[in-house]
């Protein structure tokens, strides 16, 4: 038994020890914008079976229990959690935040289409909308803004209408932004960079205009936040670590069983 014990609680330490790492990560983005806070999620292994349930002990009973032991606990996957992110206004025009269901689309490097929550976009040298993050991706389809309009005077329309307003107070759209919503949102593959890109679980995406076919609507001039909960997170932490510590005493238990074992043969 104490050898099952050591493997048991050696499961639980590694599946716990992942789970650190995940929170980590979450805390790490605590301020990173449009940034989805994700979750360990484990199940439980294979069993021994020693006595089979409901086994007959008479010609009138039959066992009402059985006698099954655990082997311990593995990581069964990591979920992100798309829950809705709070609002920072910043009051610049080519900033946008998502309200509901929605990405905003990206061209990668090597070719391809990214997703993204953040939505803190900026006119590169050639007129064109692209996200501010390190590698400055192209938004997909993306209108060009004229070089003559200065920056304060380009918004985003709740409806994804790139708009500049003329000298001579005239208001123009030069481009309509699209979004795209999947099946599965949680069934992305993290790229890094605030971007995701599809996968068999995710499905295929289903572009649209904001606020029309389950889109949500963007909020000019503003952005998302991150969804961690930093309480909640730390909470978290310190019960992971307690469960850790519980799993590595089941380990030094076992081991001062076997050594007593020994010590009998003396």
């Amino acid at each position: 038994m104490a050898i099952t014990a050591l493997h048991t609680a050696a499961t639980g330490m590694q599946a716990l020890s992942t789970k650190i790492d995940v929170i980590a990560n979450n805390i790490a983005n605590a301020d990173t914008v449009g940034y989805k806070s994700s979750r360990a999620n484990f199940q439980d292994l294979l069993y021994q079976v020693w006595a089979q349930p409901g086994v007959q002990t008479s010609a009138k009973t039959s066992s009402p229990l059985g006698t099954q032991i655990g082997l311990g606990v593995a990581l069964s996957n990591t979920q992100i959690l798309f829950r809705q992110g709070s609002a920072m206004q910043t009051g610049n025009g080519l900033d946008a935040m998502i309200q509901g269901d929605g990405f905003f689309q990206v061209e990668l490097p090597g070719g391809g289409t990214g997703f993204t929550r953040a939505g803190n976009f900026v006119r590169n040298s050639e007129g064109e909308l692209v996200l501010g993050n390190s590698q400055g991706m192209r938004m997909k389809d993306s209108p060009t803004i004229p070089e003559d309009v200065p920056l304060d005077k380009v918004s985003i329309s709740a409806d994804g209408q790139v708009v500049v307003s003329r000298a001579d107070g005239t208001a123009e759209s030069v481009g309509q932004l699209e979004l795209a919503r999947f099946p599965n949102p949680s069934g992305l593959l993290q790229y890094g960079s605030n971007i995701y890109v599809i996968s068999p679980a995710s499905g295929d995406p289903i572009e649209g205009i904001p606020g029309q076919d389950g889109l949500g609507t963007l909020l000019p001039g503003s952005l998302e936040l991150s969804t961690t909960e930093a309480v909640s997170e730390l909470v978290e932490l310190i019960k992971t670590q307690r469960v850790f510590q519980m799993n590595s005493q089941s380990i030094q238990t076992a081991d001062e069983a076997l050594q007593t074992v020994a010590n009998l043969r003396r």
